[in-house]
């Protein structure tokens, strides 16, 4: 262990794709929020287009990092851009699905818990506890969600080719 400590360079560290492509989709998360800003406050887009067009403008730059970046393609292409956005769409359906199944389906049985489990110590409402629940969901749909993506993205788009015999 200690070994492979003094081996560790931070050239070495970021030429790893998996940690590169952490790096694109947490920097692009970040960059989401300010560029939908952009399109409702600034040029007054409603909110549902700003999100939309928010959203487009993010998978976009973020395809062409991750194709250049991450996966080293000195061009981008028509097929995996195609191929990233049925990935990112598929990504946005799982997300959404386990979200709401989640929260639909264990609301009350889980709101319970979460005040019997910490009435103890913190004083919660059912309200209080509905809220938790619904992000929980959230979080637990997003990491579903982020699994797809690197699935989708490492083993499907930029798979690397088959050796040729």
């Amino acid at each position: 262990m200690l070994a492979k400590l003094k081996q560790f360079t931070w050239h070495g560290f970021f030429s790893n794709s998996i940690v590169r492509w952490w790096i694109v989709g947490l920097f692009f998360t970040g960059a989401n929020l300010p560029l939908s800003w952009l399109f409702k406050d600034v040029l007054l887009f409603p909110a549902w287009l700003a999100t939309l067009l928010g959203a487009e403008t993010v998978t976009l730059l973020r395809y062409f990092a991750n194709d250049r970046w991450v996966f080293g393609y000195p061009r981008p292409s028509w097929l995996r851009l195609w191929q990233y956005h049925v990935a990112m769409a598929s990504s946005f359906v799982l997300w959404y699905a386990i979200a709401n199944v989640l929260y639909y389906r264990y609301r009350e049985g889980f709101s319970l818990f979460l005040v019997q489990a910490l009435g103890n110590w913190i004083t919660l409402s059912l309200d209080d506890a509905d809220t938790i629940g619904f992000l929980l969901a959230q979080i637990l749909a997003t990491c579903c969600s982020v699994f797809w993506t690197m699935v989708t993205n490492f083993l499907w788009i930029w798979r690397k080719p088959d050796p040729k015999p």
